[in-house]
């Protein structure tokens, strides 16, 4: 029987670990070839070595998400592969303690931090969207664009107001994009995790793993494999009516 993305190319950032790999090889599982970028091109040949063994074609690409010569490439590569772009998840982010020190408050945290996670997590987003965005209007036919926001696109989180303001901004990003785009087939949806088992969170929950199971109603982290699944599902045809979404995936968290 054939899969939900039977046919179609993807490409996936962020993708060799995580909920990027986890995204990648539920893509190609059903039926999509999947280009899988990262930093560099030999951090994603393990996720591409997954998926090619379980029959699957995928390739490696690295880059630079927050240079635009480098997304360009990305694309380029992927087209040059699989001949076009039906679906992209912009998926590539970093944890604050990636530009600074953890548990800082806003007057704490200095320019250089807040300008390194908003090059990532919210310019990466956007260059992505920009140059995907390009190609599918080119090849036309649509398409389907999935942001990966956070539970953090939606409320604050006291000492992570550089990565809150990212997420909130990749949230409005996509609303607008679902907006500027719908009349040409191309659907827009960001996925907001909650917690979940990544070596993102790995170092957070060493020492505030009781704290923050106490605000999630489930009392678990959420798996890769979870956020994946609705991944797919957004960028297949059976989310046809779906875009400017913001999909909750936080085993209760925001509800409650």
């Amino acid at each position: 029987m054939a899969g939900i993305l039977d046919g179609k190319a993807a490409l996936v950032t962020g993708g060799a670990s995580g909920i990027g790999r986890a995204t990648a090889v539920a893509m190609s599982r059903e039926g999509a070839r999947v280009a899988v970028a990262d930093r560099t091109e030999a951090s994603a040949t393990e996720t591409v070595a997954l998926i090619n063994a379980a029959g699957g074609q995928a390739i490696a690409i690295g880059g630079d998400v927050t240079k635009d010569e480098d997304v360009a490439a990305m694309v380029a590569r992927t087209v040059a592969a699989f001949g076009r772009i039906d679906c992209a998840f912009n998926n590539a982010g970093i944890a604050g303690r990636a530009v600074g020190p953890a548990g800082q408050r806003t007057h704490e945290l200095s320019r250089a931090s807040f300008d390194g996670m908003l090059a990532v997590n919210l310019t990466g987003v956007f260059m992505c969207m920009k140059h995907e965005i390009q190609q599918m209007l080119t090849q036309g036919g649509g398409g389907a664009i999935v942001n990966t926001a956070s539970i953090a696109g939606l409320v604050g989180l006291p000492t992570s107001a550089h990565y809150v303001a990212a997420k909130h901004g990749v949230v409005g990003l996509t609303k607008t994009a679902a907006m500027e785009y719908a009349e040409d087939g191309i659907r827009v949806n960001c996925v907001n995790p909650g917690y979940i088992e990544t070596p993102m969170t790995e170092e957070t929950m060493k020492t505030r793993f009781d704290a923050i199971m106490a605000k999630v109603p489930v009392k678990r982290l959420g798996k890769p494999d979870e956020i994946a699944e609705a991944v797919v599902w957004m960028c297949s045809d059976k989310a046809s009516f779906m875009t400017g979404a913001s999909h909750v995936i936080d085993g209760g968290y925001f509800a409650a």
